[in-house]
């Protein structure tokens, strides 16, 4: 009967820490920030390209080949657009 609560309890403890630490949903948004944020895949080389792709195909299922399909980007530098006619438009 003890072993019975003793197992109950260390169950009660690890869903809890399982739920308060959420792997789960860490390694997922890990994936999916390398897999999009890394800039190019080989930089990694192939060990970690097959870790990725691997831990996001099981966090996220959904999203996985939607994402792996589609080429890593950077994000682009806003430019400022000149007013040709600025002297027009400057406050007094």
């Amino acid at each position: 009967m003890m072993a019975v609560v003793v197992i109950a309890a260390a169950a009660l403890a690890a869903g809890y820490l399982l739920g308060r630490l959420r792997p789960w949903r860490r390694a997922g948004d890990w994936a999916a920030d390398q897999a999009l944020h890394a800039g190019t895949w080989v930089r990694g080389g192939a060990g970690r390209q097959a870790v990725v792709v691997l831990v996001h195909a099981v966090t996220a299922p959904r999203t996985s080949w939607r994402i792996m399909r589609t080429p890593a980007t950077d994000a682009p530098v806003p430019v400022p657009v000149r007013d040709p006619d600025w002297v027009a438009h400057r406050s007094g």
